[in-house]
Formats: C-alpha cells, structure tokens, sequence
C-alpha cells in the first residue's frame, strides 16, 4: 500500500474528460493504491480559491483544460519555457514545500505522438486554424518542422496572431484563408486544430497520396476528414493519442515515477471513449 496521494484535472466544462481514466489506470498499473484522480469543474473565477486549498501533504498536483491554461498563470511560482513560450499551463505540480510549479505538456506530447507514428521531421507544414491549440502546434512544429508552416485561418487578425506566434517561436509562418484551406492538404504534415465539424468539408479534397494528418479531436472520431485520409493510405495520428502522450508525462511529472505505463493508458483511453 502507497502513501495517499491525489490529483484531478479542473477545467469547465469538465464531465467529458478522459483524463480520469487515464490516469487512474497509470496509478493501477504503477501499484500506486493509494493514489486518487478525480474531476472538478472550475472556471476562471473558482480557480484561486481552489489552488490556494491545496494541502502538499495531500495534492501532488492538477492537469487544466480550458479555460484555465492562462488563468493559472498568476497563480504559480515558476513556469517551464516550454509553457511560457506559449502563455499556457496544463500542468501543476505541488512540490512538497507547497511550491506551486507550470509546465506545458501537451507541446512534448505533440511531438511524442507524431514521433511514435514515425514522423521525426518533415520539411514543411499546414495547421488548419488558430487557436489555442493551434499555438501549441507551432510550438511543436517547431521541434520537427525543417521549412515553412502555413496556417489556414479566417480573417486578417487571426493571421496577424499566428504570424506573431511564429516569430516567437522561432518558426516561419505564412498565413492563407480559411477559404483555401484544401490546399494545406498536400503537405506532408497537416495539423488540424479546429472545432468538431469544421474541417468535415476538406474530406472530398483528400489528395490520392497524402503525408500524414494530426488531428488533435478525439470525440467524434473518426473525424471525416481523417477517414477520408486513410482510406486514401495517409497516416492518421488523433487526439487520443495526443491526449495520451501528455497524460503520460503529467503522471511521470505528479508520480516521480518513470516511465508511465502509456500502453495501459492508451486502452483505458480507447475504452471510456467506447463506453461513452
């Protein structure tokens, strides 16, 4: 029997989170019986209170979803690069002084995830959309991306943001309209970061011998678009996997314990999502 220990991942909304999941199955295959993993919705305004509740001896620290990645910033005492470089945090760790440390883990995630499907490098890429995520994605494509990153977005000032997160990154981006977004479809890295149905209508323009697509959705999945790439033969990477791959490191960061059991994680993923 281990030392009680907990964690959760706080976001809002929250029920749809396969976090839990993933990481209660990390803690059984670890022999952590005493560690608990739970879910709470909190918004921007319940955050502060609820971090400052945290007791050391207990919390070993939180996973954040949207729309905390930002507002738990002011919160922490120190900021990896990697989630500065970004302005987003979606992990915590409660050292046992009760310092409250930041870390991105979704950027390495990214990377680890393409990595497995065996995309080290690539010369060139396309990133469908401009959100946040779409800032994590030029992050990593930043790790592995030798040329030029296009992304695809509506409006001047949305092309504006992902030029600046370029620059900041160290990565050349030039932007193009949303309207032409079939385009990015023939690099060998597409990257698509917009909502659920967003890029449904891209499916038909699917060329006969496509790279590879990230996908960062889970649910639903298959998307139409990643269906439609791999009964044309792509490689298909999703969220699951991305949601998996960071999972892993927030385990190794909250645990000390290395590696995570990413197999174990993966099917507790794939099962609540069939479940659900």
């Amino acid at each position: 029997m281990t030392a009680s220990r907990r964690a959760a991942v706080l976001g809002s909304p929250i029920a749809h989170s396969l976090s839990p999941a993933l990481h209660r199955a990390a803690y059984a295959e670890l022999g952590l019986d005493g560690w608990r993993y739970d879910r709470f919705e909190v918004d921007e305004a319940a955050l502060p209170a609820f971090v400052e509740a945290m007791d050391p001896a207990e919390w070993a620290g939180l996973s954040l979803t949207m729309p905390l990645k930002r507002a738990i910033i002011p919160l922490l005492d120190e900021v990896s690069a990697t989630a500065g470089s970004v302005e987003a945090v979606n992990t915590l760790v409660l050292t046992p002084e009760g310092r409250r440390l930041g870390d991105n883990t979704d950027i390495p995630g990214m990377v680890a995830a393409l990595a497995e499907r065996g995309v080290g490098s690539v010369p060139a890429a396309a990133v469908l959309g401009a959100g946040a995520t779409a800032s994590s994605a030029l992050a990593a494509l930043a790790r592995i991306c030798t040329g030029e990153v296009t992304a695809y977005v509506r409006g001047a000032e949305r092309a504006r943001q992902m030029q600046q997160w370029g620059e900041r990154l160290g990565v050349d981006v030039r932007a193009a309209a949303w309207d032409d977004a079939a385009e990015a479809l023939t690099a060998p890295l597409v990257v698509n970061t917009t909502p659920a149905g967003a890029a449904d209508h891209l499916a038909a323009a699917v060329p006969a011998a496509p790279g590879t697509l990230f996908d960062v959705l889970y649910d639903p999945w298959p998307t139409a678009l990643a269906a439609a790439w791999t009964a044309r033969g792509g490689a298909v990477t999703g969220g699951l996997d991305l949601l998996v791959h960071q999972a892993v490191l927030q385990v190794e960061q909250h645990t000390g314990r290395t590696p995570a059991p990413l197999a174990a994680m993966r099917a507790a993923g794939e099962a609540a999502l069939a479940a659900a």
